[in-house]
């Protein structure tokens, strides 16, 4: 194709491959970089993570991050002239058998291939990365050091590390509250306000299913979110009122903070393309894609401290 001269560097690698006649980083080169972060084959074998909608050869000049593909993300990404949406969660995770616009899923499909959008998704294997969906969660409860809380599928699953010093249950609960991005759920926490923690276990999104593997490592408090009543109330029992406690900081919430990660990450892998990779724009969405609006009733922290105060009178 006319234009299409290989770029020398100072290694002497042809960079070519990268690049369009328009002087533009080719979608193609941006999942190159994403799956040497989050390859593929790490997935959980029930995920479907990678490309659902876009040409390999199409230029890509501005990345819109978001957790969830919403037709509502999916219209900003089009209104600000995204050319790739990466998303945590797939769209496409269960089978469909249609994408016509009557479906809230065909309307998607379809509203990204008319805006000439490519969608791609790193789920699980953005969970069990280094540094991943769990890194991310971790730094935000404190944790500077981490090691791998459990394995699953060959892959590294959750983290686990220790804060420099204990500190109570209540003030981590409002750490955690200050660093994720607000939603109706808030966060919530089953322990005592005062009782001490220092070893963390943390699992962006839903970790219920770990509860062997948080009481095995000995954590003091367990950060994630989606626990079920049953499994929670049970893990309470088993824990007799002691430690491991709980904090559910919800599912969106959870994983939010890991696209200003990715971002800033992929940001710099383009920009050493030269500089057509230097000059994408990248987005990451305040969009809020947690499904609840509003709570009523909610018990807060300043309850339980009067109700702890009241029962000392």
């Amino acid at each position: 194709m006319a234009g299409d001269t290989p770029t020398a560097t100072s290694g002497g690698e042809d960079r070519s491959r990268f690049t369009r006649a328009e002087d533009s980083v080719t979608l193609g080169a941006v999942l190159e970089v994403l799956e040497r972060f989050y390859p593929p084959d790490t997935a959980q074998s029930w995920d479907r993570v990678g490309l659902t909608t876009g040409d390999p050869e199409q230029p890509i000049r501005r990345i819109h991050y978001a957790v969830d593909p919403t037709l509502a993300v999916v219209e900003e990404a089009r209104d600000a002239g995204a050319d790739l949406l990466l998303t945590h969660h797939p769209l496409l995770l269960r089978g469909v058998h249609s994408v016509a616009t009557t479906s809230a899923k065909g309307a998607t499909v379809t509203a990204l291939v008319v805006a000439d959008i490519a969608l791609y998704s790193a789920h699980t294997n953005a969970d069990v990365a280094w540094p991943g969906v769990c890194d991310a969660l971790a730094s935000a409860c404190g944790l500077d050091r981490v090691d791998t809380l459990t394995v699953e599928e060959g892959a590294d699953l959750g983290r686990v590390g220790d804060l420099t010093e204990s500190i109570s249950l209540g003030d981590l609960a409002r750490r955690v509250a200050s660093r994720l991005p607000a939603t109706a759920g808030g966060i919530r926490v089953s322990g005592p306000p005062g009782a001490p923690v220092r070893r963390i276990a943390v699992l962006g999104g839903a970790g219920d299913s770990l509860f062997d593997a948080v009481r095995s490592c000995g954590a003091d408090v367990y950060v994630t979110s989606d626990l079920r009543h049953h499994p929670a109330l049970e893990a309470r029992e088993e824990a007799r009122g002691g430690p491991p406690y709980l904090v559910d900081g919800g599912h969106y919430a959870t994983e939010y903070l890991w696209l200003a990660d990715v971002s800033t990450r992929l940001r710099s892998a383009l920009a050493a393309l030269g500089d057509a990779g230097a000059s994408i724009e990248h987005h990451v969405s305040t969009l809020v894609t947690d499904p609840w609006t509003f709570t009523v009733g909610a018990r807060d922290l300043a309850d339980v401290l009067g109700d702890s105060a009241a029962s000392d009178v």
